[in-house]
């Protein structure tokens, strides 16, 4: 395959492999999160790190105080190192409902994943992830959601979040219209 065209895919693989993982993280589903990491993976967020079976761990089913989040992703810059071997850094603005024990409050991070990659059997996946925080911000007292958004009540059940009993794992399987 002309060189230019398998950089183009392997790229296209990598990006799509930061994005399912975000996805997984936010649905606390060890089987999306698995899929993108190798066994033998190694993290550092600074305020934790070790290997892929403590990160899983860290993530689901995650902490008791953090009630929601949403990973939402920047550009993602690549340098393919090899035919096996990759860089990536991915923008990030994650945000966090958690519950310290005064209360709901919205806490969003923005920040950037280090990720190193390889590709092995033809499939790319993280086996390091080093995470840098640019900036962290408080929002204060989340929003009761009970209430609906800027005064109109929700309509059906499936508006109340994602950790638990997420309505698009049943929309994209097509159970769900």
């Amino acid at each position: 395959m002309d060189h230019d065209l398998q950089a183009m895919i392997d790229r296209e693989a990598i990006r799509n492999c930061v994005a399912r993982l975000a996805r997984g993280e936010d649905r606390r589903s060890a089987a999306l999160i698995r899929a993108c990491w190798w066994p033998d993976a190694r993290f550092d967020y600074g305020v934790h790190g070790g290997d892929f079976d403590a990160y899983l761990a860290w993530v689901v089913p995650g902490a008791d105080a953090i009630k929601n989040t949403q990973h939402l992703l920047g550009q993602t810059y690549i340098e393919l190192a090899s035919r096996d071997r990759a860089r990536a850094e991915t923008h990030v603005f994650s945000y966090h409902r958690v519950d310290m024990g005064a209360g709901d409050r919205d806490t969003c991070i923005g920040g950037r994943y280090l990720d190193t990659f390889e590709k092995r059997n033809g499939e790319w996946r993280i086996v390091g992830r080093i995470m840098l925080y640019d900036w962290e911000q408080d929002w204060g007292a989340a929003a009761d959601w009970s209430k609906g958004v800027m005064g109109y009540p929700f309509t059906a059940d499936h508006f109340s979040g994602r950790a638990k009993n997420d309505f698009s794992e049943g929309w994209f399987s097509g159970e769900l219209k």
